[in-house]
């Protein structure tokens, strides 16, 4: 069974300590424009499009984005149907890091040369004069973290960016605490918004990572929320993989995801999606939304369909009974945190 999205339009919650509140799932746009290895077009703008107007006509507000996705069509795609809308209204984030021309070795990275030069394109790209957060996409150990710190402040002082984020950096706190420090000691804009990969399978963030952006207000918005399918019910112990994933084709997602583990936490999802009425993938995204400091996980889908499926788990209420058992089904670094 899965919830309707029927009359569960997406609330409004706090990101982080920014003072902005956002939509509380984040649609994330990593599969527009991106080609498959067998050369097919994943998501055309056509179906961008489509997916948008169904996550705006469910009271989402939070798009999240990145310069290398699609080759730039992703932000192209985003922009072109922003044109039409009141951009204000929306929360946009974009992301920095990975190389885009051969044989360049300034053009991947955080050095203020790729920050700069990528900064003004995707914007162009986005057709705004500003996004809402611009993350970097990896941590960069050539670039100076002052360097970067003072970089990244000139953006926000300018206009052209309102908030700092930092994308993955897992399990990897204290860097994020000594680049806030060398921006508090400045007097420069820290990183407020932090987006690990998180969800019941990937518990890595549980521990120092958590509860450091827990104790400084910082937002934690999880990529992967469903483990790359993993959470959907998709996979089983005794089937046989689809021959049609990309995932299933992977030895590091069988390695990483199709374990006895893996597979006892999604027991205790499928009893609990059965006791609320919904499905696992539901109750999985439920599960992150019930999670102290967890603001807007980033949702993706291919179709219209799957996208109203997901952000129905707004609706889904659990138990702290519920939530307990989904916690303890596979332990973190620190257990109940």
């Amino acid at each position: 069974m899965t919830q309707s999205l029927e009359n569960a339009d997406l609330d409004f919650e706090p990101l982080g300590r920014t003072g902005i509140h956002t939509s509380e799932l984040q649609f994330g746009t990593w599969r527009f424009g991106r080609t498959t290895e067998a050369g097919n077009l994943e998501i055309t703008e056509e179906r961008a499009h489509e997916l948008l107007d169904a996550y705006a006509d469910a009271g989402g507000r939070y798009i999240d984005t990145a310069d290398v996705y699609g080759g730039g069509d992703s932000e192209r795609w985003i922009g072109d149907w922003l044109d039409e809308r009141e951009r204000e209204r929306y929360t946009i984030a974009s992301k920095i890091y990975w190389r885009i021309r051969d044989g360049d070795p300034n053009s991947v990275g955080t050095n203020r040369k790729n920050l700069r030069h990528r900064l003004e394109a995707l914007l162009e790209r986005l057709d705004t004069d500003y996004v809402d957060v611009l993350y970097i996409h990896r941590w960069d150990d050539e670039t100076p973290t002052r360097e970067l710190l003072k970089t990244l402040n000139g953006f926000v002082e300018s206009g052209m960016v309102h908030y700092l984020g930092a994308s993955t950096m897992r399990p990897n706190a204290w860097k994020v605490a000594e680049a806030n420090a060398i921006a508090e000691a400045n007097g420069w804009e820290p990183f407020t918004v932090l987006q690990p990969r998180y969800n019941l399978v990937d518990r890595e963030i549980e521990g120092d990572y958590l509860e450091f952006a827990r104790e400084r207000g910082l937002a934690i918005c999880p990529w992967s929320p469903l483990g790359q399918g993993f959470l959907t019910g998709k996979y089983s112990r005794e089937a046989d993989l689809p021959t049609d994933s990309r995932v299933a084709e992977s030895s590091r997602f069988r390695e990483s995801y199709l374990t006895e583990e893996n597979f006892d936490v999604h027991d205790e999802l499928d009893a609990v999606a059965a006791e609320v009425d919904a499905s696992p993938a539901q109750v999985a995204l439920a599960w992150l939304l019930h999670r102290d400091g967890v603001s807007a996980p980033i949702i993706g889908a291919r179709t219209v369909e799957q996208l109203e499926e997901n952000l129905a788990a707004a609706s889904i209420e659990l138990s702290a009974e519920q939530v307990e058992r989904l916690t303890a089904a596979k332990a973190g670094p620190y257990q109940g945190l």
